[in-house]
């Protein structure tokens, strides 16, 4: 039987919010389809404010990584955190990454991706994935082995004191 999508996405996104809830930040689900959140915070110690996107992925196949857009490449809210949620692993993983860091990965990626000649030995002329992964097959500075290790469960961000 084959998993609906949206009904991954939603699982996602209780997650994110009982692991919020357990810590005791006050968060909530956005209204469908508003733009940018899935998840409004708003800190009890009178904090700013923050949006939470959540991506999920449950998928069997292929290597671990979320889809993204174009717009991820350019939103570098300090008040967006993107949590990537993964379903393949038990227990559960979110790892809980600023939007400015998923900004600055995407476009080293792209660029990293886009000087790397085709099979065939062309030159490419547009990615059109944008993914989010832990291992990328091309390397950058930002991107070692294991560079989403420390966002793991990293729910400290949304401290008023360490933004």
């Amino acid at each position: 039987m084959k998993t609906d999508k949206n009904l991954i996405g939603a699982a996602g996104e209780h997650l994110v919010l009982s692991r919020l809830l357990v810590r005791g930040v006050l968060a909530s689900q956005a209204p469908r389809n508003t733009r940018k959140a899935d998840i409004l915070v708003n800190p009890l110690d009178g904090g700013k404010p923050r949006l939470i996107q959540v991506k999920t992925t449950s998928a069997e196949k292929g290597a671990l990584g979320w889809k993204m857009k174009d717009e991820h490449m350019t939103d570098i809210s300090s008040d967006l955190l993107y949590c990537f949620v993964d379903f393949r692993s038990s227990p559960e993983r979110v790892f809980v990454i600023p939007a400015k860091k998923v900004a600055e990965v995407l476009i080293a990626v792209d660029k990293a991706w886009m000087k790397k000649p085709k099979k065939d030995g062309t030159k490419r002329d547009k990615n059109m994935w944008r993914m989010i992964k832990p291992q990328f097959i091309v390397k950058t500075e930002l991107t070692p082995p294991g560079w989403m290790d420390k966002y793991l469960e990293n729910w400290s961000q949304l401290d008023s004191k360490t933004r």
